[in-house]
C-alpha cells in the first residue's frame, strides 16, 4: 500500500510541476508594432518623441548623439539626365519590410528633398533624382515615419547639386540626334496587378526607351542588366529613360513587391 501511495504522490507532483511551467510560459513579447498600427511609440531605447515637427509634419524622435544614426551623400550626374545618389549611412539599416511599424533605433528609410520639398523615399543606399533642383537633402526616418533627431535637429545631409563636379557638363548633345527620341512604355501597378500585363518588348540596340510607371504604393523600379533603379512614390508617375546599348533579355521589376513589369529583348 505504501509503494502504491508513493507512486500516486509522484504522479500528482509531476502534474503540478507541468502545470506551473505551462502557466509561466506566455507568448513572445513583441517589441515592434505590426504595419498599420499606431505611430505613437514608447520612448527609451527608441528615443524620445518630441512635439517638434519637420516641414512635412513628421514629428522628431530624439536620440543621444553617441548612438544616433548618421548619413552622408554622394551624387554624380547621370548620362541620361538627373543625378545618381549614394547614401552612406552609419549605425542605420534600411528596413522596407517594416515601414509603417514601430520605431526601432537605427532602422527605417530615407526621404529625399529637392530644394526643401519631398520628392521621393529611399529604401536602400542608391536612388535617382531628376535634374532641375539646386539642393538635395537626405533625411533619415524611423519605420513609423518619425524623423531621427539629435539635439532637436533632424539627422540629415544636404548637398548642392549645382556645385557637384561634372554638373556643368551639358547632358544633351550640341547637335540634334539623328535617330528618333524612342518610345514610351506606360505601366500601372495596383496591388499585385500590372497593366498592361507583362510581356516582351522588342528593342533594337541603341534604341531609347522611356518607362513611365505609376504604383499604388511606394516601391523601387529596377532594370536588370542595366542596373538602373528609380524610386516609385505611391500614386505618382515616375519616369526612367535608358538607351538599349547591350543585347539580351532583361527583366524590369519592382524590388519591394517583387513584381515583373515587363521584359526587354534587345537585338
Amino acid at each position: 500500500m505504501t509503494a502504491r501511495v508513493t507512486r500516486s504522490a509522484r504522479a500528482l507532483l509531476a502534474l503540478a510541476v507541468g502545470a506551473a511551467l505551462l502557466a509561466g510560459c506566455g507568448g513572445r513579447p513583441t517589441t515592434h508594432h505590426k504595419p498599420g498600427t499606431s505611430h505613437q511609440e514608447a520612448t527609451g531605447g527608441n528615443g524620445t518623441l518630441l512635439a517638434a515637427e519637420d516641414a512635412s509634419g513628421h514629428r522628431l524622435r530624439e536620440v543621444p548623439a553617441a548612438g544616433a544614426p548618421g548619413v552622408r551623400v554622394e551624387v554624380r550626374p547621370d548620362s541620361e539626365g538627373g543625378w545618381n545618389v549614394h547614401l552612406l549611412v552609419e549605425r542605420f539599416r534600411f528596413t522596407p519590410e517594416s515601414t509603417g511599424g514601430g520605431a526601432l533605433l537605427g532602422r527605417g528609410h530615407a526621404r529625399l528633398l529637392l530644394d526643401g520639398r519631398e520628392a521621393a523615399r529611399a529604401y536602400g543606399p542608391w536612388a535617382h533624382v531628376p535634374a532641375g533642383a539646386r539642393t538635395l537633402t537626405v533625411r533619415l526616418h524611423a519605420d513609423d515615419h518619425t524623423v531621427w533627431a539629435v539635439a532637436g535637429r533632424p539627422v540629415e545631409a544636404t548637398v548642392r547639386l549645382a556645385d557637384t563636379a561634372g554638373s556643368a557638363s551639358p547632358v544633351t548633345p550640341t547637335a540634334p540626334p539623328a535617330t528618333p527620341a524612342g518610345r514610351t512604355l506606360t505601366i500601372t501597378v495596383s496591388g499585385d496587378s500590372v497593366q498592361p500585363p507583362p510581356s516582351r518588348v522588342e528593342l533594337k540596340k541603341g534604341e531609347r526607351l522611356t518607362l513611365r510607371v505609376t504604383s499604388d504604393r511606394a516601391d523601387t523600379l529596377h532594370v536588370h542588366g542595366y542596373d538602373r533603379e528609380l524610386p516609385l512614390p505611391a500614386g505618382t508617375p515616375a519616369t526612367l529613360t535608358l538607351t538599349a546599348d547591350r543585347t539580351g533579355l532583361f527583366e524590369v521589376e519592382t524590388h519591394e513587391s517583387g513584381l515583373v513589369l515587363t521584359q526587354l529583348v534587345v537585338r
